[in-house]
């Protein structure tokens, strides 16, 4: 029993001076990872390292503060654009992106999504860049403007610009 006890204590001391000593990495890393999927939302790709940060750096040259959120405004290719965090529910857990949009706030110029645990094949799929891609150049809003009527709608039903095909069998993801 002691001998149990003399381990149990020094596993956790390691285990605990390990955590506390890559913890300055684990959050430049998280904090990277969200610099990327900004940047992935205004269509800047393929990105690795510290090649995110200095991009990030270049093109992301404010960020505001809305309704406790953070937006970020960007200047890509001599464009204004803004960056809005969005969040979700799907089937099986939490969903998160980005949306960008044109100065005008009117017209979605690039989006990112991800999940948490969604169903591989189906719901899954809101993080493959051809469903992300289907947002582009999208109106935010019909006539209006106090109305937000982009929406995802059933595969093969979008009928009007305002409407983007969701995926079939992932309906929960999709809304």
């Amino acid at each position: 029993i002691i001998y149990s006890v003399v381990m149990v204590v020094i596993v956790a001391f390691l285990l605990a001076f390990v955590a506390s000593a890559l913890k300055p990495i684990q959050d430049a890393n998280v904090l990277r990872d969200t610099k990327n999927q900004v940047l992935m939302s205004l269509n800047i790709v393929g990105l690795k390292g510290e090649a995110v940060d200095q991009k990030y750096a270049e093109v992301v040259t404010d960020t505001l503060s809305v309704a406790e959120k953070v937006v970020y405004q960007a200047n890509v290719d001599g464009a204004v654009k803004y960056v809005f965090p969005v969040k979700g529910r799907g089937l099986w857990g939490g969903l998160w992106g980005y949306i960008s949009l044109n100065e005008d706030k009117q017209n979605v110029f690039g989006t990112y999504f991800s999940h948490e645990s969604e169903t591989a094949g189906l719901g899954s799929r809101i993080a493959e860049r051809a469903f992300q891609e289907s947002f582009n150049g999208r109106p935010v809003f019909a006539e209006d403007p106090s109305q937000v009527a982009l929406t995802v709608t059933k595969d093969g039903t979008a009928k009007t610009e305002t409407e983007v095909n969701g995926i079939t069998g992932a309906t929960l993801t999709s809304n």
